[in-house]
């Protein structure tokens, strides 16, 4: 499947923002968000998946895509648009089968090893990183800074890239033009709870302007 991902990609997350994850939907939506990743690390699957199917049904008035963070049971069940795959979730061959070829999938990777692994894979875009210092996973893995990204570009070849880890309102203009598609934020977004929509839309306007 082709898909054209855009620069910004956000996702959702309940803790960090002090929200629901249908009421962040909402608010990057009005914003301008058409590509969204759900991602609950800490609650039930039962909850979850009730938030993201209420999310569905709020994202499909506007043509918005919602993508389930680690859970192919989830996304399937809920008829997500699709999913993101970390190193340690079912391998996207499998998630692959059971999604459909019209599933949007996606895979981190951290390394060169995945990343060359990846490409080989049925994924659609390859998220790469952490670009910088990042505060929303407990257990990071290694920063691998810019003139990494740099490389990973090179290498990634026609997939998408997307950066990921620590970007920001100062650091993403530099991270696409080290060749990054596409930057997933979700702390940046949430520094201005009260003004998601006005944010994101600001963001969305830096990273249009980098050529």
């Amino acid at each position: 499947m082709s898909f054209q991902i855009p620069k910004i990609y956000p996702l959702t997350d309940s803790r960090l923002a002090g929200l629901s994850h249908v009421e962040q939907v909402s608010r990057l939506i009005d914003g301008g968000a058409s590509f969204i990743q759900l991602r609950e690390k800490t609650g039930s699957p039962a909850r979850f998946f009730l938030d993201v199917r209420e999310s569905i049904d709020v994202a499909r008035r506007t043509g918005a895509k919602i993508i389930v963070n680690d859970r192919v049971d989830i996304a399937l069940a809920a008829k997500a648009d699709g999913v993101h795959l970390g190193q340690n979730d079912l391998p996207p061959i499998e998630a692959r089968r059971l999604l459909g070829e019209h599933a949007i999938i996606g895979l981190s990777t951290h390394n060169e090893a995945q990343l060359k692994e990846a490409i080989s894979l049925p994924v659609d875009y390859i998220a790469y990183g952490p670009i910088f210092p990042t505060a929303t996973k407990d257990d990071p893995d290694p920063v691998v800074g810019l003139d990494t990204l740099i490389q990973v570009r090179k290498i990634a070849g026609d997939k998408h890239l997307v950066a990921i880890g620590g970007i920001n309102a100062e650091n993403l203009r530099l991270t696409i033009e080290s060749g990054a598609d596409s930057v997933a934020l979700i702390s940046e977004l949430y520094k201005y709870r009260d003004r998601i929509a006005e944010h994101f839309a600001a963001l969305t306007e830096i990273a249009n302007n980098v050529k």
